[in-house]
């Protein structure tokens, strides 16, 4: 029997009904993952959608595709997508706004201008509003900023870059570490990798071995992982963790972490009670003298985006609370990436102040207590990302950048400044080896004298019998100076030159010498001679802490430098409980001190451990927790000598 004709009109009724029902699911599927902040499936979704009915709900999925690549930090991509989403009836006038921002990150200066100024006419943000203003002030300054010349040459450092994302290098000795993508586990966000630590051996600046996993103590798969910083002596690390992280703005569980090196190997991060529970907190960078922390946060109390924050050492070595850098650094938008160069200048990337396209980089220089503030112009910035530089000498260091041309999202770069009026500065380290007098200190002459960078020696000569040497020193090292001579105890002094670097505006002529000076005390090998040592103590607690555990492995290369000697450890407390309680808590502090230095291998007879209580108090009328802290101390006296 045949079987009766269907209307050809209603087969494509059902198959556009099919279509319909198909987008639909998609669409919901790709709501559900905004909401759960997967930007990148969700984009998968919403364009699966699009491409199964080109009708349907263009506004949603136009602005929903906007909004993930605005939220995932790809907002060049954004740009076609809020347009059409405009075309399509959006009239929300916050659209307009990161329709005009996507125009600017396209490098589009004239058509961002007048879509800033149409926003602006039903702007009803306070915040964006402000934030428009600012762009349409600062876009005028573009033109400005790209003509303006610069001797700066930059290079992709192509052995370390991937087509995922690589950014924010450190220097620390041979190795540049840097921040990647590269775990198996993805970041929903942007369907990259999720971030960690790598590093890589330096041949030359833009010759690296292959990259590595930085440290599987500072690991972990399921987290984003990066931007660190690291104390002078390498032995401890500031770093950003959380599970969304990376570059995303505005997430608030990133946190900053600190680890210590110890017994050849990273302890397990622990978190740093200066991180905000409700903030995100990332970037973390400290001055060359180790004593301030900055760090880019979006906690309450800033400017509105990310702002940049610093935080001030105690005594002991912990930070205290934060304060906001103000209004010369920090804008309505976001101000992050910080690092401070070893002549004191602040660099940091901002999209609030005068820039190219997103994230400009800027220095900062204080000069009479005014701050001066510039952009560091093109190459070194584009209308991309451009954030996380670092100085390898005064001419050249690294940064990273997502600009076009690149091998991937972020990539990383050297550069070289080629300025020919570069003044040149040849920097001297010359000391005195001396001892103490009855009157004072008296000069020590021809004494040996070893000059170490790390573990490398590289000089050495005997003192004169005025006591002086000299060694040519380069900026942003850190030498060791180790003095000895027969009857007195080795002793080793520190050099930094971090941060002692002379300005180029501050340079008169084409060449210039610059001579730093030390004194270089040498004790002699006898009973009673006391050294204060910075090992600290948390109230009430007789556990060596890891910052006190550093203290302590200088005592053990003490004691190696001095093999003859036997010491007593003193361990003090302040005054804030009973004499007989305090004295029996010294003693506890005294007996850990030195079981670790047994563990080290030291000689049980070389030492013994001795409770002071509150009998020697440094500070008798300590009022702040820094003052006690200075009370809870431990000494080292030397007891014997074998001849």
């Amino acid at each position: 029997m045949l079987r009766k004709s269907i209307p050809i009109f209603f087969v494509f009724g059902i198959l556009l009904l099919a279509s319909c029902n198909s987008a639909s699911r998609l669409y919901k599927k790709g709501v559900q993952q905004m909401r759960a902040g997967k930007y990148q499936p969700a984009i998968d979704n919403f364009t699966k959608a699009k491409a199964k009915n080109a009708s349907f709900k263009p506004l949603e999925i136009n602005t929903s595709i906007a909004s993930a690549y605005w939220y995932s930090n790809r907002i060049k991509e954004a740009e076609p997508f809020y347009k059409d989403a405009i075309a399509a009836g959006n009239k929300d006038d916050t659209v307009k706004y990161y329709y005009a921002y996507a125009l600017k990150a396209n490098g589009k200066y004239k058509e961002a201008q007048a879509a800033f100024e149409d926003y602006m006419k039903t702007a009803k943000s306070l915040r964006l509003r402000a934030l428009a203003k600012k762009e349409i002030e600062n876009l005028p300054e573009i033109e400005k900023t790209a003509s303006q010349k610069t001797f700066y040459e930059i290079q992709n450092v192509q052995a370390l870059n991937t087509t995922a994302s690589e950014f924010s290098p450190v220097l620390q000795g041979e190795n540049i570490i840097f921040t990647a993508s590269r775990k198996e586990k993805a970041y929903e966000a942007n369907g990259l990798g999720m971030v960690g630590l790598y590093k890589s051996k330096l041949a030359d600046s833009t010759s690296l071995q292959k990259p590595e996993l930085f440290s599987d103590k500072i690991y972990d798969a399921n987290v984003n992982e990066g931007t660190p910083t690291f104390s002078k002596d390498g032995k401890m690390m500031i770093f950003a963790r959380g599970n969304l992280g990376g570059r995303t703005r505005g997430r608030k569980d990133m946190d900053l972490y600190i680890s210590y090196f110890r017994d050849n190997k990273w302890t397990d991060p622990e978190l740093m009670p200066i991180s905000h529970p409700d903030a995100w907190d990332a970037q973390p960078t400290l001055s060359t003298d180790g004593k301030t922390l900055y760090f880019a946060s979006n906690r309450s109390g800033g400017l509105g985006g990310v702002d940049l924050w610093r935080a001030t050492a105690d005594a002991s070595g912990r930070f205290g609370k934060p304060t906001n850098m103000g209004t010369k650094i920090n804008t309505p938008g976001n101000d992050m990436f910080p690092y401070v160069s070893d002549d004191g200048k602040l660099y940091f990337s901002s999209d609030g102040h005068p820039g190219l396209g997103r994230l400009d980089m800027f220095v900062a220089i204080r000069k009479a207590g005014e701050i001066t503030l510039s952009n560091m112009g093109v190459p070194m910035n584009s209308t991309g990302d451009d954030f996380g530089i670092i100085f390898k000498t005064p001419t050249t260091g690294y940064f990273s950048s997502d600009r076009e041309g690149g091998k991937g999202d972020d990539d990383i770069y050297y550069f070289e400044d080629k300025n020919p009026g570069y003044k040149i500065v040849n920097y001297f380290l010359a000391g005195t080896t001396i001892t103490k007098g009855p009157t004072g200190d008296v000069v020590l002459g021809n004494t040996k004298i070893q000059f170490m960078e790390g573990d490398k020696q590289i000089g050495e000569m005997t003192t004169k019998d005025d006591g002086t040497f000299k060694f040519p020193v380069q900026e942003g090292k850190n030498y060791m100076i180790i003095a000895a001579k027969p009857d007195y105890l080795t002793n080793r002094e520190p050099f930094s030159m971090s941060g002692r670097t002379i300005p180029q505006e501050m340079l008169i002529k084409p060449v210039t010498d610059t001579t730093f000076y030390v004194k270089v005390p040498l004790n002699r090998e006898e009973k009673g001679v006391t050294l204060v040592l910075n090992i600290y103590y948390d109230l009430d607690k007789d556990a060596i802490r890891p910052d006190a555990a550093i203290e302590l492995d200088k005592v053990v290369q003490f004691l190696n430098d001095n093999p003859r000697i036997s010491v007593e450890l003193g361990s003090h407390t302040d005054a804030r409980a009973s004499d007989d309680y305090n004295l029996a808590l010294s003693q506890r502090r005294a007996n850990s001190a030195v079981q670790y230095l047994i563990s080290k291998g030291i000689a049980v007879n070389r030492i013994a451990a001795k409770g002071y209580g509150e009998t020697a108090l440094l500070i008798k009328e300590a009022e702040t927790e820094e003052e006690h802290q200075q009370n809870r101390r431990t000494e080292i006296r030397v007891t014997g000598v074998n001849k």
